[in-house]
């Protein structure tokens, strides 16, 4: 059974980091592409990054760049989302996404992903 589950999240005062995994079961991850979405209470389900399988590329929404950083780690079947400078509107539901993409760049509509974690909750305050 193919299984995506977060971790990492938790409590962390503005300015803070947390790092994100997102470990796969039942499948490895080499020839996927993973997506990091987030959800905020009242608010839609919107894309934060993505990385590409084999070819390495990487997309971040722009509310995030140059805070956040994601990585895979293939022998550990798992993708990181690093967040550093956490902001309060960085407060959300977090969700990794995976879907068989090999070399092709990552998508960034939710659309597109074909499996999906439970979600770990990130909050950002003082």
């Amino acid at each position: 059974q193919l299984q995506l589950v977060e971790s990492g999240g938790g409590l962390v005062q503005p300015g803070g980091s947390l790092r994100l995994s997102c470990a796969a079961s039942g499948f490895t991850l080499d020839y996927y592409a993973i997506g990091w979405f987030r959800q905020a209470p009242g608010k839609e389900r919107e894309g934060v990054s993505c990385i590409s399988s084999m070819i390495g590329s990487t997309n971040f929404a722009d509310s995030v760049k140059g805070r956040f950083t994601i990585s895979r780690d293939n022998a550990k079947n798992t993708v990181y989302l690093q967040m550093n400078s956490l902001k309060p509107e960085d407060t959300a539901i977090y969700y990794c996404a995976a879907v068989r993409r090999v070399f092709r760049l990552c998508p960034t509509r939710e659309a597109s992903y074909d499996y999906w974690g439970q979600g770990t909750q990130v909050t950002v305050s003082s």
